[in-house]
């Protein structure tokens, strides 16, 4: 009997694996596609990847103003003077994927994780079925991830009609790519593929693209992407996708029909729990299929816990890994905190980006707290204005009273990696007065952080006298 099976290598397998056997467990991790699971393979890493390359343009538009020429003198623009080889796009991208999953798997290996290959599914509380084989443990994680959500009448043929996994066979640049759906996963590839050289129509249901983000965020992203020319058709929803051999056809539910080369169907997606005995053996999920967990990864069974996307909580490989980490933590007796979601930095990976930490306005509005607002575009930024850097915001929610950092909301480039002295604040409940007398270098996109955090001071009777 193994001390701790884990089904599913993503992020929250393969992590969780790694912290048991540095616990001194005996753990096997079962997996059927590739350790790294869709994160390493087919969602974060390869997307990514190609945003990266969309990225090197947008920074390449900016040489004219640095006064960057071409051998001949003249002006150089990234668009202008640069196309995009999509098949050897794809191939890197492929490579770099299969890469990263080829060094997760020998580091498990490295350190002692038995990996077993296959489909599994749960006999009882103890015992899982691979293929013709039983293993018992002590513990289960369940680690199972999501797959892409099929729209009837618009599924995926891997040609015309494809899902996020599928772009990565693409050989050529899609003329016009047609892109159902705006959350996180539809705005980044649509303004990707925009800036790759496709002309893009993004289909929104709601009236604003990337509607679960800041509003003052998602209407800056929106505007980019009116202004580089992309067409944003809000208030619309999609009822059948006809692939005609040579393109796509894309009917709305209004009767309006959108005709283009391709159709990027980014619609949500679906836990992989179904065929695997779980209600059979007791573990609780939702009315859409998650598997139900507490804040310390236990599943409604004693011994099951589960992470990741199978669980419905955030869709982001830090949380997952997280889940992971803290289900081995608590299974093995060890001190554990539970998971606390105002603290996750999210991002979505447009150009520019959103960087988000602790609570959004909304939610502060929604639960009556006393806050203010501090907010400065990037523009100023002495370091922006050097980079040719004129788009992008840091923007501050601060305590009324304590001054104490509640959220954050940084739009840029790179915003991603700009957040992280806000969830700093945010996770160690930090005041602005805290986060502005650090200290910035200078010149640096930094110092804006600082200086929004500066704004929010305010002097009490108390500091007077």
């Amino acid at each position: 009997m193994a001390d701790l099976v884990i089904i599913g290598g993503g992020p929250g397998g393969y992590e969780a694996a790694l912290v048991a056997r540095a616990a001194g467990a005996e753990v096997t991790l079962i997996e059927r596609q590739g350790v790294g699971g869709n994160a390493v393979l087919t969602d974060v890493v390869p997307s990514k990847t190609v945003i990266a390359t969309a990225e090197w343009l947008s920074i390449a538009d900016r040489a004219p103003q640095l006064g960057i020429r071409d051998e001949h003198g003249a002006e150089t623009t990234g668009g202008g003077h640069h196309t995009v080889d999509l098949k050897a796009v794809n191939a890197r991208v492929n490579q770099l994927a299969h890469k990263q999953s080829a060094d997760i798997e020998a580091r498990l290996q490295r350190n002692g994780v038995e990996v077993v290959w296959g489909d599994a599914q749960l006999v009882d509380t103890e015992t899982v079925a691979v293929g013709d084989g039983r293993i018992s443990a002590k513990t289960i994680l369940l680690a199972v991830g999501a797959r892409p959500r099929v729209l009837r009448g618009a599924e995926p043929d891997g040609d015309r009609i494809l899902n996020w996994t599928q772009l990565y066979g693409l050989q050529e640049l899609p003329e016009h790519l047609i892109v159902v759906g705006s959350g996180v996963t539809g705005a980044e590839f649509a303004g990707a593929y925009l800036m790759l050289g496709s002309q893009v129509t993004l289909i929104s249901s709601g009236d604003r693209v990337l509607h679960g983000q800041d509003p003052e965020a998602a209407a800056y992203i929106q505007e980019e992407f009116s202004r580089r020319g992309m067409t944003v058709k809000g208030g619309a929803r999609a009822d059948r996708v006809d692939n005609t051999g040579h393109g796509v056809r894309v009917h709305l539910t209004d009767g309006t029909v959108i005709e283009g080369s391709h159709c990027l169907m980014a619609v949500g997606s679906v836990p992989n729990t179904d065929g695997m005995n779980l209600d059979e053996v007791g573990v609780h999920l939702t009315p859409q299929g998650y598997i139900d967990v507490d804040r310390v990864s236990r599943t409604s069974v004693r011994g099951i816990y589960a992470a990741g996307d199978c669980t419905g909580v955030l869709p982001l490989a830090s949380v997952a890994a997280t889940q992971g980490r803290i289900a081995v933590a608590h299974a093995l007796g060890d001190a554990v905190s539970p998971i606390e979601l105002k603290t996750v930095a999210t991002n979505v990976f447009t150009l520019p980006e959103i960087a988000t930490v602790g609570s959004s306005e909304e939610d502060l509005k929604r639960r009556g707290i006393f806050y203010e607002v501090s907010r400065i575009d990037l523009s100023r930024n002495p370091r922006a204005k050097m980079l040719g850097i004129d788009v992008g915001f840091v923007k501050i929610f601060g305590h009324t009273v304590t001054g104490q950092v509640l959220g954050a909301v940084v739009v840029g480039p790179r915003a991603g990696e700009h957040i992280f002295p806000l969830t700093l604040a945010v996770t160690h409940h930090l005041t602005v007065d805290d986060v502005a007398n650090a200290f910035t270098v200078y010149p640096s996109l930094a110092g804006t952080i600082a200086e929004t955090a500066r704004r929010l001071h305010r002097i009490t009777e108390q500091d007077r006298i």
